[in-house]
């Protein structure tokens, strides 16, 4: 079997990806492999996903403080730059059919950042006064009076010793995505306009081939059948499977990259009273010694188009790089071009090991109280305890060791005939720009006439919105009418205590 395009797992990374490529070379065969009997049943899943609709507008960790108090902003303009980059492709994707109901997946939600503490104050402020002037950022409120606290945000504010000083960021613009609704909505245009998506399809090996073709071996799950696809193309999007693919196709580009895996846990709130009583996603900061991605919320929801709580994550560990993975995941991953990278990290992230005992070591009891630092009054009952998906954090040799990083990577070879992406968050919210990086680093000698398309897509393609304010203007309120986020009614405001 022969075919232009192989992309690897039915999550949002290969669905955005073929969505583009139906569009740009409508002629080429498009095949999606996932081993699962359903998309986005993995990483992208609404339930499985730590952040849905990073923007940076409430994400400390985007922020973080200088030695002399002043804080860098640089990586949250990058993060939300990116975000709008996605904005304009769903809005563009809607207004042509690629989409149907916004409703479905994106819906406004308020994004909060949340810190107590005087020093922790004195920091929100300051952060407040670095991004506030910014054009990406612009509406966003700083709030320090207990009263206007407690309005806002009834459910964290029952309760609280207000003696101990709180402060909000807060952001109207803020958005809930649930982008396993919006994989689906993805995928279901790419099996229509030609392409075809097999389910219960596990990718066996990736090899090359004399021609730069490659050679995918597929084993039926179902049947027991197995295949070989000739491609010409291979993009592996298969979240924590995508490290060992890689590295079994041999390319030199994976040399050195490593993957440590984490998994994470929810509090989800099962009483509606309470889920009625908040509707924000709040960020706090997370703990010393806490990766980036652990960073602690409590978060409001849109799944099936009915409001959902939850708070954490509290973190887990497995050897399995996927939710349903294997056990022999993290030491199968081990190679000779990676054990340098891997042995580095763990003696330079001591730090994060203490920290993933420690929540190992965690009672229910003592979740329900990590919990009360943002909703003082709540009690064990109205919460259940679910697993979220695994996380691959990327290990990126340096020097003669190894970094830990917590972002993303895409990982091509140099003709450009297979690409992947590596990595965590922020993960979904910045898929379009990432799968647009993949066209460009692997289709150069096409690039350049796909613009006039992509700019049509996208059209601040090329262009900082940071530094272009009525560009931004014109193209977030565009985008806002198409997903129909101007429409503040569809989600409801939060009811008193």
């Amino acid at each position: 079997m022969k075919t232009d395009v192989v992309l690897v797992g039915a999550g949002i990374m290969s669905a955005t990806l073929g969505a583009l490529l139906r569009q740009l070379e409508p002629e080429w065969s498009i095949d999606v492999y996932e081993r699962l009997d359903a998309a986005a049943a993995e990483s992208s899943d609404a339930w499985n996903n730590a952040g849905t609709g990073h923007s940076a507008l409430c994400e400390l960790n985007y922020t973080p403080q200088n030695k002399d108090g002043s804080v860098d902003i640089a990586k949250a303009l990058n993060v939300n730059e990116q975000f709008q980059v996605s904005r304009q492709f769903w809005a563009h994707s809607l207004e042509t059919g690629v989409l149907s109901d916004p409703k479905n997946f994106i819906n406004p939600i308020p994004h909060v950042s949340f810190v107590h503490g005087a020093d922790n104050v004195k920091y929100l402020r300051a952060r407040y006064e670095a991004l506030a002037a910014n054009p990406l950022f612009e509406g966003m409120e700083y709030i320090d009076n207990p009263e206007e606290f407690t309005r806002r945000l009834p459910l964290m504010g029952a309760g609280r010793d207000f003696s101990d000083p709180v402060a909000l960021n807060w952001s109207d613009e803020g958005t809930d995505v649930d982008f396993g609704a919006l994989t689906r909505q993805l995928l279901n245009y790419v099996s229509a306009s030609g392409g075809t998506v097999h389910f219960g399809s596990d990718v066996k090996n990736i090899s090359k081939q004399s021609d730069g073709t490659w050679d995918v071996k597929v084993a039926n799950l179902r049947t027991g059948v197995k295949k070989t696809v000739n491609a010409k193309f291979v993009f592996v999007g298969a979240g924590g499977g995508a490290l060992h693919l890689l590295q079994k196709s041999g390319i030199k580009e994976i040399k050195g990259f490593g993957g440590f895996p984490v998994s994470g846990e929810w509090l989800r709130c099962t009483n509606p009273e309470l889920i009625a009583q908040h509707s924000a996603k709040v960020y706090g900061k997370a703990s010393v010694g806490a990766p980036p991605m652990s960073v602690p919320h409590l978060d409001t929801r849109v799944i099936g188009g009915k409001p959902g709580l939850l708070f954490g994550p509290y973190a887990g560990w497995s050897p399995k790089f996927l939710k349903q993975g294997k056990l022999t995941d993290l030491p199968s991953s081990v190679k000779p071009g990676n054990l340098m990278s891997m042995l580095g990290v763990g003696v330079t992230e001591l730090g994060l090991v203490k920290y993933l005992v420690s929540e190992l070591a965690q009672s229910e009891a003592d979740r329900v109280e990590t919990l009360r630092e943002f909703a003082p009054k709540v009690i064990g009952k109205d919460w259940e305890l679910v697993t979220a998906g695994q996380r691959v954090q990327v290990i990126r040799k340096k020097g003669r060791g190894g970094v830990l990083e917590f972002g993303t990577a895409v990982i091509n070879a140099e003709d450009g005939t297979i690409a992947g992406l590596l990595g965590a968050s922020p993960g979904a919210s910045t898929a379009v720009p990432a799968m647009l990086d993949v066209l460009k680093r692997c289709f150069g000698d096409r690039y350049t006439g796909w613009q006039p398309k992509l700019k049509d897509m996208v059209p601040s393609l090329g262009k900082k919105l940071a530094e272009e304010p009525a560009l931004f203007r014109e193209v977030f309120d565009w985008t806002s009418k198409s997903l129909q986020l101007d429409d503040t009614s569809r989600v409801a405001q939060p009811t008193g205590v």
